[in-house]
Formats: structure tokens, C-alpha cells, sequence
């Protein structure tokens, strides 16, 4: 093949390869557009596109935290079958928004109960009129206030909501046997966090809840994390929280810091870096800004 040929064929080759999706992509080489990973007694992990599904298999039934959208839960749903007959128990929301809760529609007529915290239940209903989608949402049916526990085999799930952090509603989700907690959004491992003030998020508050966290969770704790940086695993130790605890704070003192030399919002949320050392890097600094401008009441 003569250089011009090579050149017009790898151009159209490349161009072609960016116009596939990820889903398009996975059909022509029969690969499947998700990943699943076993942790650990009868808890695995589901990834594609939203916040990290975690899911339990014991001989009572499946029990599933966060549910993505319809076609990933879909695609959950249909991996599960292939491994257990046992009936869906509980879908358990870790908060409201839609990367995590969009396909609870999947799972309607399949699992016994929805469970979330009361104020993920406002938030996701009061989203779901604003958007004109109630219809599209399935919302729980089992919600409390401090903590829930339910039970699968020799598995006791429990729910425990700390205080305000990433919204008013988030959870921590506990599989008490295996040992591993889903954090949903009150972690985001090296990855700038949404804070949605909307919904009641505070920083101060985040702060004082992953404290809480890192001291309810023992050292052998397995934390599942909403999201993650590039590069960085879904899953980690206390260490991970406590590092996403001091980035918060650091955050915080900065901001403070510029309202007290006089720096306008404006001119905060147009920073393009922290002035201290972090692994928390790339895009997003400016939502973090954004939020800690409201919070803090800068002009």
C-alpha cells in the first residue's frame, strides 16, 4: 500500500472508530458495554455509565444499591439472571439523583422493595414534577429517617444517614458480613465532586460526616465510591476517606481565604486551581467553587 492510501485509510478508519459509541462498539466485537467484579461474600460490582452499581446474591434473592439508567440496569438485570434465580429483594437508593436512580424503572414488578433515605424520596419526587417525568420513576416505598436494616441470607444490609454532605439525603450502605460499605455520592475518589446546593448539600457538614464515617467503619472496611477519577478504582479504604475528607476541607479553607481578601464569587469561580497540593485534579474545580461560594455567601 502506497503512503497516500495508508493515509486516507487510517484517517477514515479513526474518524469511523469516533463516530462508534461504547455500546456500538461492544456489539461488533461481542463484548459486553459493562464490567463486573466479585468483592467479596456474595458482593459485586456493576460499571458502566452512572454512579457504581453494587449488588448482593445470597438463596434469598439479589439485593441492588443504585441502579444507573433503564438500559444499564436492564443489562444488570439480564447478567444476575444468568447466575442466580432467586428474586430481586430490595433496590436501595444511596440518593435522588438520576445516575443512580433512573433505573429503578427496570427493576418495576421485579424487586420486593425500594428503599432510601426520606429526604432522597423529596428530592428525587420533587425532580421528577419539576421535570414532568413521575412517570419514569419509581420511588421508594420503605424510607427512614436515621438508620434501616434489612436482611438476605446471612447478610444484614444496613442504611445509615450521617447529615447533609453531597445532598440532605445520602446514605452510607452497609453489608455488615462482608464487610463492605457503598458511600454512593459522599465520595468521589480523586474526582472533583457535584455538591448540589439545590438539594441541601453543605461542605461543612460533608466534612463532619465522613469523620463520622471513617469512625463508624472499622480498618478492614471494603468502601464502594459513587464515582472516581481517571485512573483511579471505584473501591478503596479508610485512608480514601479520609483523603477525600481533607480535600473537602482544604477546599473550604481556600475559598474563605479569598472572601476574606476581598475576592468577589465572580472572581472565585473563575480560579483555575487550588493554591494547596492535591490528587483531586482536572475538570469540575469550578462546580467545587461554585458551591463553596454559595455556601459561604461570598458576593
Amino acid at each position: 500500500m502506497n503512503r497516500r492510501k495508508f493515509i486516507q485509510n487510517t484517517a477514515l478508519g479513526t474518524a469511523g472508530a469516533a463516530l462508534f459509541s461504547p455500546q456500538l462498539f461492544a456489539q461488533l466485537f461481542n463484548k459486553d458495554p459493562f464490567e463486573m467484579r466479585e468483592l467479596r461474600g456474595g458482593v459485586g460490582i456493576f460499571t458502566e455509565r452512572g454512579g457504581t452499581i453494587a449488588y448482593l446474591q445470597t438463596k434469598d434473592g439479589i439485593s441492588v444499591v443504585d441502579t444507573q439508567f433503564p438500559d444499564q440496569s436492564n443489562h444488570l438485570i439480564e447478567a444476575l439472571k444468568k447466575t442466580s434465580s432467586k428474586p430481586f429483594k430490595h433496590v436501595i437508593n444511596t440518593h435522588h439523583h438520576g445516575d443512580h436512580t433512573s433505573g429503578n424503572i427496570a427493576f418495576k414488578g421485579l424487586a420486593e422493595h425500594f428503599v432510601a433515605h426520606e429526604n432522597s424520596k423529596k428530592n428525587q419526587l420533587a425532580n421528577a414534577e419539576k421535570s414532568n417525568s413521575v412517570d419514569k420513576n419509581v420511588f421508594p416505598d420503605i424510607t427512614f429517617a436515621d438508620s434501616w436494616k434489612g436482611k438476605s441470607g446471612k447478610e444484614t444490609i444496613k442504611m445509615h444517614y450521617l447529615g447533609a454532605g453531597h445532598t440532605d439525603g445520602d446514605s452510607f450502605v452497609h453489608f455488615e458480613k462482608a464487610n463492605i460499605v457503598h458511600t454512593g455520592d459522599m465520595l468521589f475518589n480523586r474526582r472533583h465532586p457535584y455538591i448540589d446546593r439545590s438539594a441541601g448539600a453543605s461542605v461543612v457538614s460533608w466534612i463532619d460526616v465522613l469523620e463520622k464515617a471513617a469512625n463508624k467503619f472499622d480498618s478492614e472496611t471494603l468502601y464502594v465510591f459513587g464515582h472516581s477519577g481517571d485512573g483511579f478504582d471505584i473501591t478503596g479504604k479508610k485512608a480514601d476517606l479520609m483523603a477525600f475528607r481533607t480535600y473537602l476541607q482544604q477546599a473550604h479553607d481556600f475559598v474563605a481565604k479569598q472572601k476574606a481578601a476581598g475576592k468577589s464569587a465572580a472572581e472565585i469561580t473563575e480560579i483555575k486551581e487550588f493554591d494547596f497540593k492535591s490528587e483531586w485534579q482536572g475538570d469540575g474545580i469550578k462546580r467545587v467553587l461554585s458551591a463553596l461560594v454559595d455556601e459561604l455567601g461570598v458576593q
